[in-house]
């Protein structure tokens, strides 16, 4: 049997996009090994069919951790057994070509998104031109690679000139769970639910004016699971204003706890501003978590996004990120009943479709034709 050790830089537990990929491996008959790390407040791993390991590091972040894991993770491949190696994002990606090279094997690059664009790297350019040298020296050494849309795969193709496959980040049908208990989570009966939920809930991605939208809505409750850099700032915004009636946080939490309590919502919202490329081209996992949870989108209008909702009319648009505007929308769309039965009808005809069990042939074939 052949191995794949797949890498990634986070705790492992809630990256649905790698565990889909290492049980889509593992059925195609491959031995996987999934190799991340363990922060000080990881949470457990959950039971798992493929073998993994979290490396404790002294670093938990800035240029120390990510030179730490960078090396912890060469050694580790180097001195365990592979056939293939699959790397997730490019903060994984220079120790495991070099580690190909070393024993020439096979390397695949799974690019979760354009990460030299993203805010955190924008707004330090001298660390965005290091990421980027890693990249430019990688990747025209390399014939194809994985990425999560079109817009992105078309950027990596005229820039590197590299054959470019793409795997949209879809939940699995069968991994949908049943709805939450209202009562047990204590959610009034009397208001509209609202969620934003994902792991990346950062700046610039519209939930600041989403919680100043919550103020014009007496009748609603916003529900906020996940992790990211705003959510402190938007946990002090709701305290000074008195708003703990309408908006909730949660911490991050297994996919399926995640997705009962998704499936209590009305609306679910992503609303990514388009101030740089990686914003501007994203395809967010939580799109496809409100489809196949039967959510209807609120979303901002951008090129990825707009095209999913507009093909299978699940959902409408924010013109821009006035809290004001974006309450009115909200009271616009609870309002029209008709629109909204629509929506939920198409939401099953996109759920069919939109499913990791039809994405997942293409990783097959990649493996199949690579390995």
């Amino acid at each position: 049997m052949k191995r794949v050790i797949v890498s990634v830089i986070n705790d492992l537990v809630t990256d649905q996009r790698v565990n889909k990929s290492c049980l889509t491996l593992q059925k195609a008959g491959f031995e996987v090994l999934l190799v991340g790390r363990k922060q000080r407040k990881s949470p457990e791993m959950d039971i798992r069919p493929y073998r993994s390991h979290r490396m404790k590091l002294i670093f938990e972040k800035g240029p120390l951790f990510y030179a730490e894991y960078n090396i912890r993770l060469f050694f580790f491949l180097m001195f365990h057994r592979a056939d293939c190696f699959l790397s997730n994002d490019l903060d994984t990606l220079l120790p495991s070509f070099l580690v190909s090279k070393i024993k020439r094997k096979k390397l695949i690059y799974d690019s979760h998104e354009y990460f030299t664009e993203v805010p955190e790297l924008v707004s330090r350019p001298k660390v965005q031109k290091v990421w980027r040298m890693i990249e430019e020296f990688i990747l025209p050494k390399m014939k194809e690679m994985i990425t999560v849309n079109e817009s992105i795969a078309n950027l990596f193709r005229e820039k590197y000139g590299i054959k470019v496959h793409v795997i949209r980040n879809i939940p699995m049908r069968k991994m949908l769970p049943e709805p939450a208990s209202r009562e047990k989570l204590n959610l009034p009966d009397d208001k509209h639910i609202l969620i934003l939920q994902g792991s990346g809930i950062n700046i610039h991605r519209g939930s600041e004016e989403l919680v100043d939208a919550m103020q014009y809505l007496d009748n609603c409750l916003l529900l906020i699971i996940g992790g990211g850099d705003v959510l402190p700032i938007l946990k002090k915004k709701v305290e000074e204003n008195h708003w703990d009636d309408r908006v909730r946080f949660y911490p991050r939490m297994p996919y399926k706890d995640m997705m009962a309590i998704t499936r209590l919502a009305e609306i679910g919202f992503t609303l990514d501003k388009a101030n740089n490329l990686n914003y501007l081209f994203s395809l967010p996992n939580k799109l496809f978590d409100y489809i196949q949870a039967n959510v209807p989108v609120v979303a901002s209008h951008l090129p990825e996004i707009e095209r999913i909702i507009k093909d299978y009319n699940i959902g409408t648009f924010v013109d821009d990120h006035n809290p004001r505007h974006i309450a009115e929308k909200i009271k616009e769309v609870l309002s029209d009943e008709n629109t909204l039965k629509t929506w939920k009808n198409n939401l099953n005809f996109a759920a069919q479709e939109l499913c990791w069990e039809n994405e997942e042939k293409t990783l097959i074939e990649i493996y199949e034709q690579y390995i």
